[in-house]
Formats: C-alpha cells, structure tokens, sequence
C-alpha cells in the first residue's frame, strides 16, 4: 500500500514546477553578470535567463565575473571573481 500512495503523491504532487530541467548555469563555471538588486541578506542579485543568482558582496549596477558556488532549483549562489568594483579595485591598491 504504501508504494501506491508514494506514486499517487508524486504524480500529482506540489513539487512538479519545481524542477525545469537543465539550469542556466553550472557550478564551478564562470560568467559575466550585472548585479541588479540587493537581497534582503545583503547580496547582490544577478539574473542569467531569469534564473536568480545571489551574489556574494554584489552591489547594484556592478558588472562583475562570478563563480557559481552552489545550484539549487530555484537559484544559485555565487561570488566575484573580477569586478568593476572601487571596492575591490582599492583593497589590491591598499595591500
């Protein structure tokens, strides 16, 4: 009985929309983004064909090169690797 009403749950369950297929993005991979919004968290959000990418550090209207750290169903998160960032640019000049 009980494989009978995992089968009926997962036909027609909540969780069907979740999973799209192939994501946008890989992890490990490399991409130039524009950071657009800033999470509640503190992040920046960056968009690569409407996929929700959090970047680490991001600010608004930077363009930045990110990693992609970790991909999740909905969104994946990521950190600068290069930027156009006075932030960044000043803590290499400073070190």
């Amino acid at each position: 009985m009980v494989p009978f009403k995992v089968e009926r749950m997962s036909y027609g369950g909540f969780r069907r929309s979740d999973n799209f297929g192939p994501k946008p993005v890989e992890t490990g991979k490399e991409y130039d983004v524009q950071v657009t919004e800033i999470s509640r968290k503190g992040d920046g959000i960056a968009r690569i064909q409407g996929f929700v990418i959090f970047v680490k550090d991001g600010k608004v209207g930077q363009n930045a090169k990110i990693r992609v750290l970790q991909v999740g169903n909905r969104f994946a998160i990521a950190e600068i690797v290069n930027g156009a960032s006075s932030a960044t640019t000043s803590e290499q000049t400073t070190s």
